[in-house]
C-alpha cells in the first residue's frame, strides 16, 4: 500500500494546517482510495505552532494569561510528557491586540512568561517557545517579570509594561526567578539573526511593523540598550549581539541571557519535536504546503524544511499553495518536485481564500493523478 504524508503549514487567512491536511487527504482519497495516508500539520514557530503541536498529539492545556496590552486572554500551551509548546503569537502577539490597534511602547511579553511558568509548574521540563508574530518590543522584560524577576525603578518599585518603561529601569533582581527554570531546558524557535540593538536590532527592524514611528524606534532602541547594560552587570555576560537576540522584540535576548535558552531554526525544531524523521520513514510521497510559495519560503520556512527532510528519507515531494511565485529550478533546489496553486484554479484571491478547502481537494486530486499510482496499476 502506498504510504503518503501530508505535512502542510497553514494557509494564512483561510485554513489552519490541520484543515489544509484534511482537504488534501480528501482529494487524494477520491482518486486513490487505497492509501496509507497520515496528516502531520507543521509550523515554523509563529502563529499556528500550538495548533500543529496539538494536531500531532500534544494535549492542549488552557491557561488564562495577560495579553499584550494587559487585558486577560484565554490561551493555552501544548503538553506531551516532559515537553511543552508555548506559542507567543497566541498570547503576546499582534493578533491579540484589541481592535488590532498597535501599542509599540507599552505592549508586553508578560503573558508568554506566564505560559512558560504554567507549563513548568505542571511538570514540563523542556519548553519550546515559538516567538514569531509578537506585538511587543520590551526586550522580554515582561516575560522575565512573570517568571519571578524584579525590574525596579529608582524608588524600588516595579516598572510598568513595555519598552517605554525600560527607560525607568534602575536595578534588576533575579533572586526571585523561579528555581525550576534552572532545572529545565528552554528552547526558542527563531528564524531571524538580528541583534538586540542598533540599525539591525529589534526596534529598528521590527518596531515599525508593530506601530512604532521614527522617534519611538529611537527611544525603544535606547531603552533596550539600557536593559542590556543592567542585565549584563547582573549576569556577568552580554548577549545583546548574539544572533537572534533581537527576535520578538528582544524576547530572544532575555531568553538567552536569563533563562539559558538555546535558539534553533523554527521548522527544524518543530520537526524534531513532532518526530517527523520517524514518521517520514518509508513514505513514497510527502505533500507540503503554505499560502504563498515565494522567496521567503526559501529562507527556512516550513515547506522547505519538510521537503529537505523528506527527500533525505527517499520520498518524492509536491507542494500545494494559494499562489506560487517560484520557478521550477527554485522548487527543485528546495527539494520540491512540483507545485500546485489554488490561483491556477481560481485567480480571484478573495474567492480563492473563501473556497480554499474545496479548491485544495481539486488540487489534491490532480496530485494523485500525476504522482500516485491509480487503482489497478503498479
Amino acid at each position: 500500500m502506498t504510504r503518503v504524508l501530508v505535512a502542510p503549514d497553514k494557509f494564512k487567512g483561510s485554513l489552519t494546517a490541520a484543515e489544509v491536511a484534511e482537504a488534501v487527504i480528501r482529494g487524494l482519497g477520491a482518486v486513490v482510495p487505497d492509501l496509507d495516508v497520515r496528516a502531520v500539520p507543521v509550523a515554523d514557530g509563529g502563529d499556528g505552532t500550538l495548533a500543529a503541536a496539538v494536531a500531532s498529539g500534544f494535549e492542549q492545556v488552557p491557561v488564562p494569561a495577560t495579553g499584550p496590552t494587559g487585558e486577560p486572554v484565554d490561551t493555552a500551551y501544548g503538553r506531551r510528557g516532559p515537553d511543552a509548546v508555548v506559542e507567543m503569537a497566541d498570547v503576546s502577539g499582534l493578533t491579540r491586540l484589541p481592535g488590532g490597534r498597535p501599542e509599540p511602547l507599552t505592549a508586553t511579553s508578560r503573558g508568554t512568561g506566564e505560559l512558560i511558568a504554567a507549563a513548568l509548574a505542571a511538570g514540563a521540563r523542556r519548553v519550546v517557545v515559538g516567538i514569531g508574530g509578537s506585538a511587543c518590543t520590551d526586550g522580554g522584560a515582561g516575560m522575565l517579570q512573570a517568571l519571578g524577576a524584579r525590574l525596579l525603578d529608582a524608588d524600588g518599585g516595579e516598572i510598568g509594561p513595555g519598552g517605554d518603561a525600560l527607560g525607568q529601569l534602575s536595578r534588576i533582581d533575579l533572586d526571585g526567578l523561579l528555581p525550576v527554570v534552572a532545572e529545565s531546558e528552554i528552547v526558542v524557535a527563531c528564524d531571524v539573526d538580528n541583534p538586540l540593538t542598533g540599525p539591525t536590532g529589534a526596534a529598528a527592524v521590527y518596531g515599525p511593523q508593530k506601530g512604532a514611528d521614527a522617534a519611538q524606534v529611537e527611544l525603544l532602541d535606547r531603552n533596550l540598550a539600557r536593559f542590556a547594560d543592567l542585565l549584563a552587570a547582573v549576569t556577568g555576560r552580554d548577549v545583546r549581539d548574539a544572533p537572534g537576540a533581537g527576535a520578538a522584540g528582544g524576547v530572544g535576548f532575555a531568553a538567552m541571557a536569563v533563562l539559558g535558552a538555546t535558539l534553533r531554526p523554527g521548522i527544524e525544531l518543530m520537526l524534531d519535536l513532532l518526530q517527523f524523521g520517524e514518521l517520514v520513514r518509508g513514505a513514497e510521497l510527502v505533500v507540503v504546503g503554505e499560502g504563498s510559495l515565494d522567496e521567503q519560503t526559501l529562507h527556512g520556512k516550513a515547506p522547505v524544511g519538510v521537503a529537505r527532510m523528506a527527500r533525505d528519507a527517499g520520498a518524492r515531494v509536491v507542494a500545494v499553495c494559494g499562489r506560487n511565485a517560484l520557478g521550477a529550478d527554485q522548487l527543485r533546489d528546495a527539494g520540491i518536485d512540483a507545485a500546485y496553486a489554488l490561483a491556477d484554479l481560481e485567480p480571484d484571491p478573495a474567492r480563492s481564500m473563501a473556497q480554499a478547502a474545496e479548491l485544495l481537494e481539486r488540487l489534491a486530486a490532480e496530485v494523485a493523478v500525476r504522482h500516485l499510482s491509480p487503482p489497478g496499476r503498479p
